[in-house]
């Protein structure tokens, strides 16, 4: 890969799309994961947005559905973030196994999981306060990004934030020189092709746009993390 290959979103599927994988990789894959969300970018990321809002927030309970939510680490996190709040956490996944995962990981069945296609998301509108998405957005195209933002728009009640890679030469250089020396090879191959397949801030904003919203904001976090946060579609005239 050369840095021209910077300049513009790969749409190349990485084989966690394709599912050209072993069960003892995917397996291997979701601990490394939990891995890179406790000590790089998503965690973080949380903690700065949703966390935060959160804390502002004086309602004794808020729902929070997260689309494309592995295994329901990251709400599981929230669950622990939200002290006294009580909390109606939904994980929505298209892959039976991650739904099934999801449910594995979730406490006294304090996370609900939905199989579902991201792009026709089974929930009415306003269904739930927060709507978050992580590392998810990067795996669509361009049309399907605008898709999904819409539908989260149509879902979230107050606010939704989308966490995803920027696409940056040291975030993508960085990777490859590093990676080896604690990820399997299958982990590495998607994870620098994720850097290429991902965003730079002007780039999420437009698909913003282009789903409709006029109250957003892009805002650059830790670890090369990008951060889209929004509220409610614009009204249509």
């Amino acid at each position: 890969m050369f840095a021209s290959s910077l300049k513009q979103r790969s749409l190349k599927p990485e084989r966690l799309d394709t599912g050209d994988y072993t069960p003892a990789e995917y397996a291997k894959w979701h601990r490394e994961m939990r891995l890179l969300h406790g000590f790089f970018g998503e965690m973080r990321a949380l903690r700065g947005s949703l966390l935060k809002e959160l804390r502002n927030d004086d309602a004794e309970r808020v729902s929070i559905l997260d689309v494309g939510a592995g295994s329901g680490r990251l709400l599981g996190a929230i669950r622990q973030w939200s002290g006294n709040k009580k909390t109606f956490l939904v994980g929505a996944e298209l892959s039976a196994d991650a739904a099934l995962l999801i449910k594995h990981n979730s406490i006294n069945g304090e996370i609900q999981a939905i199989q579902s296609d991201a792009l026709e998301l089974p929930f009415a509108d306003d269904s739930f306060d927060y709507v978050i998405s992580t590392l998810f957005l990067h795996h669509l195209t361009d049309d399907q990004c605008v898709t999904l933002l819409g539908e989260i728009g149509r879902i979230a009640r107050r606010k939704f934030f989308i966490i995803d890679l920027h696409r940056h030469a040291a975030a993508y250089y960085l990777y490859r020189i590093f990676s080896p020396l604690f990820l399997q090879r299958f982990t590495q191959e998607d994870g620098a092709l994720s850097i290429l397949k991902s965003f730079r801030p002007g780039e999420l904003e437009s698909l913003a746009r282009r789903a409709g919203f006029d109250n957003i904001t892009v805002e650059r976090s830790a670890a090369y993390r990008l951060v889209l946060s929004g509220k409610k579609k614009k009204a249509q005239a």
